[in-house]
């Protein structure tokens, strides 16, 4: 990795930072999710997502044109925590949970997801880069409806398999 040694270069490495992330959900993680969960709502929603995803991935792409810069991942250790957190969790728990953990990790990469857009953001007005905001902006709406759906989603399977106990 390249010194990281101004506020420019700090934005483009965390730009790169989430083009990792949206090119690993959309290529590996979100039909991996789909294809094992057996709830219909959060399957649908998931396949939502992943035609979103798509379109992150065009945006950060976009966002590098718009900085004259060839769009580069680079490889986000915070991400690849928290698939191979979920990854063990799927490994050890009982295979009726695997919605519940699905919907859980899900609901982490969304908060992260999150995080991340809200600091490019600030990071791209701070150094008058408003061209790549809107496309950095339609990410973080995305991020926080998937979050809301998925926050809905986990309720309701709570629900069902504590109601199931009694």
């Amino acid at each position: 990795m390249a010194e990281i040694s101004t506020p420019r270069k700090l934005f483009l490495h965390e730009l790169g930072d989430i083009l990792f992330v949206e090119r690993k959900l959309a290529e590996e993680v979100l039909p991996k999710l789909i294809d094992e969960v057996r709830d219909t709502e959060l399957r649908k929603g998931l396949k939502r997502h992943h035609t979103e995803t798509r379109r992150h991935v065009a945006n950060v792409e976009k966002a590098f044109h718009e900085l004259n810069e060839a769009p580069h991942a680079e490889p986000c250790l915070g991400f690849q925590g928290l698939k191979r957190e979920h990854d063990e969790l799927l490994a050890d728990a009982d295979s009726s949970l695997v919605d519940a953990i699905d919907t859980g990790a899900a609901s982490r990469t969304e908060h992260y997801e999150i995080a991340a857009y809200q600091g490019l953001i600030s990071l791209a007005r701070g150094l008058g880069e408003r061209a790549v905001v809107p496309l950095l902006q339609a990410n973080l709406t995305d991020e926080r409806e998937t979050l809301k759906r998925l926050e809905k989603v986990g309720r309701r399977l709570a629900k069902e398999k504590n109601g199931s106990r009694n």
